[in-house]
């Protein structure tokens, strides 16, 4: 019954995490014309809309890319910060979006950040109520831990719409600064695209595993 709920999730993850390793190798080995790497699109743009206070820093790791609203930081991996590559530009205009996000005080973004805590608690002590209440037939408690993880839902889905808002600015930035000549956007789109492809599986993962939480309570329950 678990892999009725969970297969098709893990399959959609499987699935995107192929997209995204494919495209960017694909289009990581496509330099652009400009030749700027994807540390200087990300300054460039940062500058270009008045964000000189946010830093750009290189960070360790593969597609680690991000940015810390807290410390006003855009951090790069190395494969992006260094390189001149129609994937390093486009991962670093999206981590860009971010970044204009919090200076336009972009709603879904403050409530992403606002649900980090409850989504760090819920995420593991959710699982261990709910299975320890199902062990010890006490259903508040597997209710209660079922809440919790609700909220790990709950921040997937949030997500969404940061993340898709992030990669539309990125590109319509890409296009309208000239950093990028239209033909590379194609590349562009296709490594955004996969990237995006992730954030809902993650989210129908988030969802399945709640679903079935649920369905073992109102089995347990009907017994």
């Amino acid at each position: 019954m678990y892999f009725l709920f969970a297969l098709p999730a893990l399959l959609l993850g499987l699935y995107a995490q192929y997209k995204v390793q494919n495209a960017f190798a694909r289009y990581s080995r496509v330099r652009t014309v400009r030749g700027l790497t994807g540390a200087q699109v990300a300054r460039y743009l940062l500058d270009a809309h008045g964000l000189h206070h946010v830093r750009v820093e290189r960070v360790g790791g593969m597609l680690t890319d991000h940015y810390d609203p807290t410390s006003k930081v855009l951090r790069l991996s190395p494969q992006v910060y260094d390189a001149p590559t129609i994937a390093a530009a486009g991962v670093a205009a999206h981590e860009m979006g971010h970044a204009l996000q919090d200076a336009t005080n972009y709603a879904p973004l403050a409530l992403r950040s606002a649900m980090v805590p409850s989504v760090q608690i819920g995420s593991w002590l959710g699982p261990i109520l709910f299975v320890v209440g199902l062990l010890m037939a006490r259903p508040t408690l597997a209710w209660l831990g079922v809440i919790l993880f609700a909220a790990v839902a709950v921040f997937a889905l949030v997500t969404l719409p940061v993340e898709f808002d992030a990669s539309n600015r990125a590109k319509k930035l890409l296009q309208q600064t000239g950093l990028l000549l239209p033909q590379e956007m194609e590349g562009v789109n296709a490594v955004l695209n996969a990237a995006a492809l992730t954030y809902v599986a993650a989210a129908v993962q988030a969802i399945s595993n709640l679903l079935y939480y649920v369905f073992l309570l109102q089995s347990t329950d009907r017994d």
